[in-house]
Order: C-alpha cells, then structure tokens, then sequence
C-alpha cells in the first residue's frame, strides 16, 4: 500500500473546515493530512491549531494570501506521500468512500490523475463543462514534482495548469462522479450577489491567463491529438 497524503488548502473556511478535516481523519487509506491556511482573515488558523491537539496533522499557516496555485505547491513540498490527494475545504458530506474512488485507481495503475466530480452542484454533473476544474483530485506526487514553480503562480489557474500538463505528457487521467459530495457555489458563500460574480471574473481570468502562458502546453496536446490519427 503505498502512502497517500491528503492535501487541504482553506481560505477563510471557518465554516466548514472543522468537518472537513474530521473527516479526512477517518480515511483509513489517508495516511498524512496536510493543511494549509493561505493567510486566512476569519476563524481558519484557530480552528486548525486547535484540531491540532486533537487528530494527527501537518499544520502550515501563510502569513499572507498568495492564492490557491501557492497554497498547493506549498502543500506537495510538505507531504510524504506518494500519493496525493487534493481536497476543497469547503466540502460537505465528504465521504470515505470517496478516497477510495479517487486513490484506487492511481493505487492500482488504471489512471495517473483521477478527478472526483461531487454529484451535489449547481450543474448536474453529467453535462458540467467544469468538470476538469474540480478541487478534488489523486495523482502521483513525482508527476506534479517538476511543475511546483507554475503551479504557485497560477492562483486560480492552477487546475487548468495541472490539466494541461498532464494531457500534454500523454497522462491516462480519469473523471468519477462522487455521490452525494456536496460543493458550494460562490453565490451560496459570497455576501452578495455582487460579490460572487466579481469572483467569478476573478477565476475567470486567471483561468484564461494559465492557457495564455502555458499555450505551448496546448500546442504539444494538439500535436498529439494530430500524431494519432
């Protein structure tokens, strides 16, 4: 069995990151939960310390927030496993048989990324096109290893990055519906209707510029897709 560390990255997850971490807790098949506060304003950082007297976990604090790309690099640069294993901190219902769906496939060679799309959204799962840009993922530790630098630039980028770098390298990447995980919008966290959608233009953006500065990422996947006819 080889050794999988969880990897929860929170920004003013006051609400929901007591639960979250619990529940990686229980994960049988997780053996290291690493959590990192990317310079949270609320109850985030007290919250942690305090379940760090209570349940085994790697705490890491950034004195400032540098986004989601940095705050998971820095999470890879601090784990053990071979295995990691990406989780939103927002999440509800998490489930362990949801690690399983995610990990199992990387643990048994059938995928070297496999992407959990939580069934409890806005978008029915089946005709999401936001699938690829989902939080919870397991991957080999050494494939993401070569791109950290990227990676914590990337801020909300950083799932288009990934993706990009795995279709480039030709990597067998694979989608599993995570029934009944529950993700909330921005409009379902925001303080207002205003707010959520200058967020959204926010990812929107830092999105559209991973493509923009990884475009020799999509030429090498496009080649490809042309190579194989």
């Amino acid at each position: 069995m080889r050794k999988v560390s969880a990897i929860i990255c929170a920004y003013n997850e006051g609400k929901t990151i007591e639960n979250v971490i619990r529940s990686v807790s229980q994960v049988q098949i997780v053996t290291e939960t690493v959590v990192v506060n990317d310079g949270s304003n609320d109850k985030t950082k007290e919250i942690i310390e305090c379940l760090k007297n209570k349940i085994p976990l790697k705490a890491i604090h950034l004195p400032e927030n540098k986004g989601k790309g940095y705050a998971m690099a820095t999470g890879v640069e601090n784990s053990t496993g071979e295995i990691i294993v990406f989780i939103d901190a927002d999440l509800s219902n998490l489930k362990e048989e949801h690690f399983e769906q995610l990990i199992t496939p990387v643990c048994n060679k059938e995928a070297d990324m496999v992407l959990g799309q939580p069934t409890e959204t806005l978008i029915h799962h089946k005709i999401n096109p936001f699938k690829s840009f989902t939080g919870q993922r397991a991957l080999l530790k050494q494939d993401v290893f070569t791109i950290l630098k990227e990676m914590r630039n990337s801020k909300f980028g950083v799932e288009t990055l990934i993706n990009l770098h795995y279709r480039a390298q030709g990597k067998r990447v694979k989608y599993v519906m995570l029934e009944g995980l529950k993700h909330p919008t921005k409009f379902d966290k925001a303080r207002s209707k205003s707010r959520a959608i200058k967020e959204f233009a926010l990812e929107g953006y830092q999105i559209a510029l991973a493509l923009f500065i990884n475009f020799n990422l999509l030429t090498k996947i496009v080649r490809n897709l042309i190579n194989s006819f």
